[in-house]
């Protein structure tokens, strides 16, 4: 162990507890003691030999040698008080002391000793505290002016004329305060060194925070402006840090969140703790000219600094995960509200749909098991019995739709594609709905070109998509209307198209046609029967095709329903459920079951 660590362990088991945990004030209490109790401890060896060489002290002589024992008492006072600057006023006053002693009897403010006046406030300045150093200095000027006035005034004892003229003395007064004022300037050094080596420590310990924490730091004036943003700012924008200075981070902020994104900088500004999410833009790859906005949550808080010039330190965050899983969350939320709407949607419909058949059903086979009370003919009997057959082929169609649309959404629905006509398969389902259409008083016209190609697809599968379509755009025209169905070829599909002079479709239930039991209108207004399956199914088989439905409609003018399937079908390997397809929602799927059950124990 070196000579240097050894006197530093001494010195640091003699600080005061409260300098134990600062590097800085560890420092000048060192600064403060190694010198006084160095210059003490020369002091007392070197008394034996002034006596060897002087003879006897005089009095005076001792009681300076005594006086420089003095700063043993100042570094105990600092290690057991760790006052520094209480330390500093009483080394001051001590050094006055010791100075005006030897000036009095050596010559007053002529003698050698008045030059160490100038070094009590050069002492002071290690204090690092103006009051220290501005007592020092009126302390070294009263004592300069005390001693000429005592002169002046021959107040003073005499001087020997052959010491008042002794230059050994006046050059060892000098060369001591120089070599004393040295010391000092090699303490200012030291803790100047020290504090500049800590000062970097602490700003390298902060440049390593603000490089390498995801989080953006920065430091706004009053009215948003930055002055200081951390280099991750590029990672999260994608810009160098020296353009997002003044306004260059405003200009990024999305429009419509710019007011909330000063607001909460100025709220911050008086003295409020804010937290704000807004979007930012950030820019794309290298290459890439486009970006895009991110959502950035932003806590912002003020300096302590006086109102007028008010600054605000924020932190920001990348918050775009958050924000899209609850859009998500968000979108799941009115899903199963629209399913919980569906069910209740499809109760209402099926609850109409399978009662009246079956009501018909029991009624009238109840009326022909009493035909003996009752008393009825063939004629009757006959007409009960067709009843009960239109109200079992009713409800056999409920039943198949709700079958079919329960395939498709399992994926279970299979189609056989062949090659087949479409214009005689399209002429047969029109002249089935024919009947429909006189008795409902609407004009059904059929276009359908006589050069059509053949297509490959499931010819059932077709058929029942003319035959949905048909008959849904002559259950909502009104008498006197007209439904126009036409057929043609556009590249390498083929269109159909059914258009009505109906009751046409509202623009908010329009986005929604075709989901399963879904029927424009609220349900209890419905002046049609129907199960709301029809466009499901036909939205089903198509998607099933590759194919495409489209549906323009305006309320009061009508409907065009136009459906696009390939020539060529070829069905895939292994058949995956249809991406097309609505989804049903698991409780809207577990009512459907339980419904079709209900229905074949009633069957």
């Amino acid at each position: 162990m070196s000579s240097l660590s050894l006197i530093r362990d001494c010195l640091d088991a003699l600080l005061h507890p409260s300098a134990q945990y600062d590097a800085l004030t560890r420092a000048r209490h060192r600064a403060f003691m190694a010198p006084r109790l160095l210059g003490s401890l020369a002091a007392l060896a070197s008394f034996p030999a002034f006596l060897a060489m002087r003879g006897a002290p005089t009095a005076i002589e001792v009681a300076a040698f005594a006086w420089l024992i003095a700063p043993i008492l100042l570094s105990w006072f600092l290690s057991r008080t760790g006052r520094y600057e209480g330390a500093h006023v009483l080394s001051s006053l001590a050094l006055a002391g010791l100075v005006m002693m030897i000036a009095a009897t050596t010559g007053g403010i002529a003698s050698f000793a008045a030059v160490w006046l100038v070094v009590i406030p050069i002492e002071a300045a290690l204090s690092a505290s103006r009051r220290v150093v501005a007592f020092a200095f009126a302390l070294a000027m009263i004592c300069a002016a005390l001693l000429s006035v005592l002169a002046h005034y021959h107040v003073l004892p005499a001087v020997d004329p052959a010491v008042a003229s002794n230059g050994t003395l006046v050059g060892f007064g000098v060369v001591s305060a120089i070599f004393y004022a040295a010391g000092l300037a090699f303490g200012a050094e030291s803790l100047a060194r020290t504090s500049v080596a800590l000062l970097y420590v602490e700003e390298e310990r902060y440049r390593l925070l603000a490089h390498n924490m995801s989080d953006v730091l920065s430091r706004h004036s009053r009215n948003g402006a930055v002055r200081f943003i951390s280099p991750a700012a590029e990672i999260m924008l994608g810009v160098p840090a020296s353009r997002l200075s003044g306004h260059g981070l405003f200009d990024r902020v999305h429009v419509a969140d710019r007011p909330a994104y000063l607001t909460a900088l100025s709220d911050a500004a008086r003295g409020e703790s804010r937290s704000v999410e807004f979007r930012v833009r950030r820019d794309g790859a290298r290459g890439e000219t486009a970006g895009e906005f991110i959502w950035v949550e932003m806590r912002c808080r003020a300096l302590d600094q006086t109102p007028a010039d008010a600054e605000v330190v924020a932190v920001m965050r990348d918050v775009t995960d958050r924000k899209v899983q609850e859009q998500a969350l968000e979108q799941a939320r009115n899903a199963a509200e629209q399913a919980d709407a569906s069910k209740t949607r499809f109760l209402a419909t099926m609850s109409h749909e399978l009662r009246t058949p079956l009501n018909a059903i029991i009624g009238f086979s109840e009326m022909i098991a009493q035909e003996d009370v009752l008393g009825l003919d063939a004629a009757r009997r006959k007409e009960y019995a067709q009843l009960i057959n239109d109200s079992g082929q009713h409800l056999l169609s409920v039943v198949n739709g709700i079958l079919d649309m329960s395939k498709m959404e399992s994926g279970n629905f299979e189609i056989s594609p062949e090659p087949f006509a479409p214009r005689p398969a399209l002429l047969n389902c029109c002249n089935l709905v024919a009947l429909k259409a006189r008795e409902s008083g609407v004009d059904l016209v059929t276009r359908v070109g006589d050069d059509l190609p053949v297509v490959n697809g499931d010819p059932r599968a077709f058929k029942q998509i003319v035959l949905n379509l048909v008959s849904n755009a002559i259950k909502f025209t009104e008498r006197g209307g007209k439904v126009t169905v036409s057929a043609g070829v556009e590249g390498s599909r083929l269109l159909l198209r059914v258009s009505d002079t109906g009751v046409g479709i509202a623009a908010d239930d329009l986005k929604r046609i075709g989901d399963p039991f879904f029927q424009a209108g609220k349900t209890y207004q419905r002046r049609h029967e129907g199960t709301g399956l029809g466009l499901s199914i036909v939205k089903g088989l198509v998607g099933l095709h590759h194919g495409e439905m489209n549906v323009e409609s305006k309320v009061g003018e009508g409907t065009i329903v136009s459906v696009a399937l390939p020539l060529a079908f070829t069905p895939p390997v292994a058949v995956e459920p249809s991406s097309n397809v609505s989804t049903l929602k698991p409780a809207l799927r577990s009512g459907l079951q339980e419904q079709t059950h209900q229905v074949k124990k009633s069957a």
